[in-house]
């Protein structure tokens, strides 16, 4: 009996834990029951969330733009490419089955999420360590590549398997893989199966081969490591691995894997990164403040000229010293950028020294000065002294450690002359010419000391060639720009425009510089910069020959030249006069074959707000018509005589010296006295307490020297050629003793 009791105690004494792990199954089946419940709602939530199919296929995954040259020809596609919209009974039936093989093998068969292939997945982690291979199906990728992102992330991954069963839900597996092969990401760009044919093979999807679509299937899982425009070993050793499972799975046999031997798959070679790259890397960022935002694809019209792009990209290469960098920008006369070469190389360095880098322009900035001197009153046949000068204790020097003596403003731009250069900035006032170079373009800040005049100021070379492009455009603005217009969906949504309402300085002003811009390259330290027709420029080298430049304009076409290191280290032999000159030259000849010889118009007549209004000054004996005048007679801006009126009481009447003038003046001294009292000037103004030049700033006035006017005086007139005629050729300037030198 008591054995008996013994036998029947036991499995009560187990019941509790038999209850625990029942209560517990409960629970977990409860919650597994609640679980897919929620499952099921969220996945029917989504489904009718999803957009439709028609929707999914027209919607792109990110904005292209096409760039445009100024002949219609494409320099660069930027941003995802898409190729034609292929159905999926139009899509190659070897490319399906070789997306199946090595992305998906149950994807006929799971429902959006494969627990088979997560197992592998999880059991391949313990054994390795680490993620070596991924669970996702088809459907997976295509919710992830459509709505989401790539973090790694439970709760990413969670989303993925829902949105992947509602997608299941609401298409069919072939509407599945259609979208997949349409819209996946291929490499290089690439969005579809026909764009990365089309794009690594040079023709269409539906005329892919067993290997081609193996190299393609077998790019998703990487697409930048195995693109064949990155690695072409790596793509053909991963469509190995795509056909040995196209193989297993029973979709080719073993002797069409052989027959696809993918060492013999042709590949389109990839465009190389030229130097357009620095072109487009410059203009396209502008597009952000031309035009509204918006995602659709974009064809951006450009005025690159692409044969002036190769020339000034084999003279920039030609000509750069070995370990030198190089730049050159071209701009039209409107502004236009025709050509843009950041540096020798854009595939090793992308950094664009035409547009980013700023460097010390050296003697080029002395545009500026002169431009200050001219709009002064200076005229480039004035005569200055080139001696030794020290200004606030900066004493400059000319590279030939000499001086030449009394020499014109001509001859002393042509050469570059330092001392020069300082005693003109003394004399307009050193702010005078920052001013004047922020009036031109010049956007990085300018110092005011002495040494300023000399180009100690760091400047960008798109700046520099937009001050010379505006001195040769006569004195009015030059904006540079690179995009004429923009379209989107056949619609123009921007349309550029030229402003010609700034002028920066007075015509004559502009003529006058442009007469010393030609000097410098006719008989300057400017004349490796010769190419056979009318060529003005100036030439620039900053201290132990760092920086070396060459900026001019022939024919309508401006362009500036920089060379140096990148890290401003000296470059032995270089100067502006030598390899910047010749890089110029040898882009600005071929650059130029095409356009008309234009002939620089060096003197114009006065404008006549520059004169008083009511007041009619001769010079000398005015033509009478008689033949018994000087011919020194006023005119009008077409460079005709004006007709001859009556002048109010106290003007100086034909024949008569002007007011306070004795009978015996020379008719020029005349002149003087006469532009003394219509502007008010001080005749004393300029002389020292001797009635000499003040600090050797000029020789005595005679014929042909007068004292320098205020900004706001009326210059001395010049006799005007007749608009039709060329200017009269100069001899040659004697050429002083010194050549120009690194500036300071």
């Amino acid at each position: 009996m008591a054995r008996a009791r013994t036998s029947r105690s036991a499995p009560a004494r187990r019941s509790p834990g038999r209850r625990r792990i029942v209560v517990t199954l409960q629970i977990l089946i409860g919650l597994g029951i609640l679980a897919f419940g929620a499952l099921v709602i969220a996945v029917y939530v989504a489904r009718s969330q999803l957009p439709s199919f028609d929707e999914l296929k027209s919607s792109p995954n990110g904005q292209m733009i096409r760039v445009h040259a100024a002949d219609g020809s494409i320099i660069a596609s930027l941003g995802p490419s898409y190729g034609e919209w292929l159905p999926y009974a139009q899509i190659p039936a070897i490319m399906r089955e070789a997306t199946v093989a090595v992305e998906d093998r149950r994807f006929r068969s799971h429902p959006g999420v494969d627990p088979i292939g997560i197992a592998r997945s999880v059991q391949v982690r313990v054994e390795r360590g680490r993620w070596v291979q991924g669970g996702s199906t088809i459907t997976q990728q295509l919710a992830r590549n459509v709505f989401l992102n790539n973090q790694k992330k439970f709760g990413r991954k969670f989303r993925e398997w829902i949105l992947a069963l509602a997608l299941e839900r609401k298409f069919s597996k072939d509407e599945i893989l259609e979208l997949y092969l349409n819209k996946m990401y291929y490499g290089g760009g690439t969005y579809g199966i026909d764009a990365a044919s089309r794009k690594f093979f040079g023709h269409g999807a539906e005329r892919l081969s067993i290997g081609e679509a193996a190299v393609i299937a077998g790019l998703v899982k990487a697409p930048s490591n195995y693109s064949p425009t990155a690695d072409a070993e790596a793509a053909r050793g991963r469509a190995g691995v795509v056909l040995d499972q196209m193989v297993r799975a029973g979709d080719i046999t073993e002797a069409q894997e052989r027959a696809a031997d993918v060492a013999d798959i042709k590949l389109t070679p990839e465009k190389q990164q030229n130097s357009a790259r620095y072109f487009t890397d410059w203009a396209l960022p502008q597009l952000d403040t031309l035009i509204d935002e918006t995602s659709a694809p974009l064809e951006v019209w450009t005025t690159l000229d692409p044969a002036m792009q190769r020339e000034a990209d084999a003279a920039i290469r030609a000509n750069a010293p070995a370990g030198v960098q190089g730049a050159l920008v071209s701009l039209d006369r409107d502004g236009s950028v025709r050509a843009m070469v950041g540096g020798k190389d854009y595939v090793t360095s992308i950094y664009n020294r035409a547009t980013q880098a700023v460097r010390q322009p050296g003697s080029a900035f002395k545009l500026f000065v002169y431009l200050s001197a001219l709009e002064a009153g200076h005229k480039p046949e004035d005569t200055i002294v080139d001696a030794p000068v020290t200004i606030d204790g900066w004493s400059p020097r000319n590279d030939s450690r000499r001086n030449s003596g009394p020499v014109s403003l001509r001859t002393a731009f042509a050469y570059s002359l330092n001392t020069v250069a300082a005693k003109l900035g003394q004399e307009v006032g050193f702010s005078t010419i920052a001013d004047m170079a922020r009036r031109f373009g010049i956007t990085t800040p300018i110092n005011t000391h002495p040494a300023m005049v000399l180009g100690t100021s760091d400047v960008r070379l798109i700046d520099m060639t937009r001050a010379f492009a505006s001195v040769a455009n006569k004195g009015v603005a030059v904006t540079p720009y690179g995009i004429t217009r923009v379209t989107a969906r056949g619609q123009t949504i921007y349309s550029h425009e030229v402003d010609r309402s700034r002028v920066l300085v007075a015509p004559y002003v502009a003529a006058e510089m442009i007469d010393l811009l030609q000097t410098a390259v006719n008989t300057g330290t400017g004349r490796a910069a010769q190419i056979g027709r009318p060529v003005a420029g100036k030439t620039g080298t900053t201290t132990s020959l760092k920086d070396g430049w060459f900026l001019g304009f022939s024919s309508g076409l401006t362009t500036g030249v920089w060379m140096g290191r990148d890290d401003a280290r000296p470059v032995a032999g270089l100067h502006g006069g030598t390899a910047p000159a010749k890089a110029w030259a040898a882009f600005m000849k071929p650059a130029t074959a095409n356009r008309p010889i234009e002939q620089f118009e060096t003197q114009v007549t006065l404008p006549d707000w520059q004169l008083e209004p009511d007041e009619e000054a001769y010079y000398g004996q005015p033509d009478d018509g008689t033949g018994g005048g000087t011919g020194d007679q006023m005119v009008d801006a077409d460079g005709n005589p004006l007709p001859q009126q009556g002048q109010r009481d106290g003007d100086a009447q034909p024949g008569q010296p002007a007011q306070g003038a004795s009978p015996d003046t020379p008719p020029q001294q005349q002149l003087n006295d006469l532009i003394d009292r219509v502007t008010g000037r001080d005749p004393r103004e300029g002389m020292g307490q001797d009635g000499g030049p003040r600090d050797g700033m000029r020789p005595p006035a005679g014929p042909g020297n007068r004292q320098p006017l205020p900004r706001e005086a009326t210059p001395v007139l010049r006799q005007p050629l007749p608009r039709e005629a060329a200017p009269v050729p100069r001899q040659p300037l004697p050429r002083p003793v010194q050549e120009e030198r690194p500036t300071q």
